[in-house]
């Protein structure tokens, strides 16, 4: 196993951070100080550590489902004391959210201890699509639904090519399905608002072949194998 995914795995690092921390010479195997990036180890085997402190192998594998609710940050810990989606699970060493949803935004969140499944949910070269149901001001025009799915710029980077599914139309508000890979910051929002569509409601409501579903707001759920093993 390569030791940047070991890390991730087993800690609060992810691996990018791991590799970092390998580069800065943080990363010890053995009692020998590694640098080099790819480096294997045997789990079973190899003593890992993290200055002076060793990383424990996490066997003990959990995946959830959350239906996150409004005004919940996507984070372990809120420097200003805000209310975490950690709140609404189990305290269990290393769980983390997979991505993120924003403070406004409700619906499908997963949370895992495995930095593996993480990585293949977010990473962009896995191209994870989510889908999203979305409420926006207005009426959107066919033109503006072609560019949107097409890609536009934003904060000078294009953005990847998405669908959307006209659900309702009307003068006053479009209901919208959207499918996207891409997840950058408040993406969707800054998508409609460039053509002066501000989104009034968002919700998740699939992230690969894993659904919401009926699950009610504010609960959460184990995934089953199948959706572990899905994507």
């Amino acid at each position: 196993m390569r030791i940047n995914k070991f890390i991730s795995s087993n800690s609060k690092y992810s691996r990018r951070k791991a590799d970092e921390l390998i580069k800065s010479g943080s990363i010890s195997i053995n009692g020998r100080v590694v640098k080099k990036l790819g480096t294997k180890i045997n789990p079973e085997k190899d003593i890992v550590k993290i200055g002076n402190k060793k990383i424990k192998s996490n066997s003990d594998k959990v995946y959830f489902a959350l239906n996150k609710p409004k005004n919940y940050i996507t984070t372990r810990k809120d420097e200003l004391d805000r209310k975490t989606v950690m709140s609404l699970l189990p305290k269990i060493k290393n769980l983390k959210p997979v991505g993120r949803l924003d403070k406004d935004t409700e619906g499908l969140l997963l949370l895992t201890n495995d930095g593996e499944f993480i990585n293949r949910h977010t990473h962009p070269a896995f191209k994870c699509q989510k889908e999203y149901f979305a409420k926006i001001k207005g009426e959107l025009k066919s033109e503006e639904k072609d560019k949107l799915e097409k890609g536009i710029l934003l904060e000078n980077k294009k953005t990847t090519p998405a669908k959307i599914k006209i659900l309702k139309i009307g003068e006053k508000e479009t209901d919208l399905k959207i499918t996207m890979s891409e997840g950058r910051k408040r993406q969707i929002r800054k998508m409609f608002a460039y053509f002066d569509h501000p989104v009034k409601y968002l919700k998740r409501i699939k992230i690969g072949k894993i659904h919401l579903g009926p699950l009610k707001k504010g609960s959460y759920r184990k995934l089953s194998n199948s959706e572990i093993n899905a994507y």
